[in-house]
């Protein structure tokens, strides 16, 4: 146990200005150290370990602020209280130092639900299929997330707060409701695996807002796209076939191939093998994000007229003032012929047609469509394309749009 010194008044404590360490009293250990600089600060000198009687004694000098901002009676008070830390067989400093440590890493971990959206967006875009998937993302987030979910730390959010953000939308908008909460689950997931948050996911469906929510299938309109009748396809190409500019013959090359708008409108030269009568879609301008193949037959190979000078990268069927066509070109060309149809219907034409009109295999009409094998199974057993299959499907397609 330290000897106590000399109790010193306040007064004293003021007029001591030369360098050193002078012990003041009441508190053993305490004391006013006079730096060269003329500086004054509190230093309490205790021993770890002395209560227990072991040789594992360490010596501390801990700081308690500087003189006279920290006055003699706090001195006194934090000195007593640190004294009494040191008999209950804690170390102060060790103390200090976790509680430091700890409010480093705190401060590491702490990111905001937007800041971590942000982050996660610029790590995958890259990886997504085009700039407006990644504008999707943070369109969705601005507007539904962010209000609740914005300033929250990862680490805090919760199931309430994910349905604050869901609940508003989820039956009025459901098919954005659903976007938005896999979205959510997917930064929360990436959080977690950063160490930004532990924990289950508060944004998964199985097992978690599946009893919360309904099911969106049960309370979402399906929504069709409108299509023609298969008894009305050949009358109404041979009035397709008549029409002038792009928006025409882009058209007519889409119902052909049973292709969806995009991947026509976005065609380059470069796609078409004219010997092979083959057009290879790449994988990044495909809805499944996996490469195509598409037989040619004549007909549609009659609609590629490459002008003198065109590059493998042009498009094929461009706008008058260059760039793609518009989705609307093509919708434009059905409201002038005043077709109840959208372009998108063709496919739903063309695939009542094989199931309705003949024998070809259903997987081959939904290859030919390349739709996803939704069976996990059937999908991993599939090696091929059925190519050859194909073409003699589309040559029957197109010789019934000539009829």
């Amino acid at each position: 146990m330290p000897r106590v010194a000399r109790e010193m008044k306040a007064m004293e404590v003021s007029r001591l200005t030369a360098p050193g360490m002078h012990a003041v009293g009441t508190v053993p250990g305490l004391h006013l150290q006079v730096l060269p600089s003329g500086g004054r600060t509190w230093v309490l000198r205790v021993t770890i370990g002395e209560q227990a009687g072991t040789g594992a004694q360490r010596r501390r000098e801990i700081g308690l602020g500087g003189y006279p901002e920290v006055t003699l009676a706090m001195a006194h008070e934090k000195a007593r209280g640190l004294r009494d830390q040191v008999k209950a067989g804690r170390d102060p400093v060790v103390e200090q130092r976790a509680a430091r440590s700890a409010l480093r890493a705190a401060a590491v971990t702490a990111v905001t639900f937007e800041s971590a959206a942000l982050t996660y967006i610029t790590a995958h875009e890259k990886g997504w299929r085009n700039a407006k998937h990644a504008d999707q993302w943070r369109n969705t987030l601005k507007k539904y997330a962010y209000p609740f979910l914005g300033k929250l730390m990862v680490s805090d959010i919760e199931m309430s707060h994910v349905l604050r953000v869901l609940e508003p939308i989820w039956h009025e908008k459901t098919e954005t409701a659903v976007r938005v909460r896999g979205r959510i689950e997917s930064i929360l997931d990436w959080a977690k695996g950063r160490g930004y948050r532990s924990g289950d996911n508060p944004a998964a469906w199985e097992g978690n807002l599946q009893a919360q929510l309904p099911a969106p299938k049960a309370i979402a309109k399906v929504e069709h796209h409108t299509a023609l009748p298969v008894a009305d396809v050949p009358a109404f190409m041979t009035q397709l076939r008549a029409q002038d500019g792009q928006g025409a013959r882009a058209l007519e090359f889409a119902i052909l191939t049973a292709a969806r708008s995009g991947e026509v409108r976005g065609a380059t030269w470069a796609e078409i093998d004219s010997e092979e009568k083959v057009w290879t879609i790449p994988g990044e301008r495909m809805k499944a994000g996996k490469e195509h193949r598409v037989p040619l037959t004549p007909a549609a190979l009659k609609l590629l007229h490459r002008p003198e000078g065109a590059k493998g990268g042009d498009l094929i069927f461009a706008a008058t003032r260059g760039g793609a066509l518009s989705d609307m070109t093509l919708t434009a060309v059905l409201r002038r012929m005043k077709v109840p149809a959208v372009p998108h219907g063709f496919r739903s034409s063309f695939r009542d047609w094989a199931a309705e009109r003949t024998s070809h295999p259903s997987e081959v009409a939904e290859m030919a469509l390349a739709h996803v094998v939704e069976n996990k199974v059937e999908a991993a057993y599939r090696r091929g394309d059925l190519f050859n299959k194909r073409r003699a499907l589309m040559n029957d397609w197109s010789k019934f749009c000539k009829a």
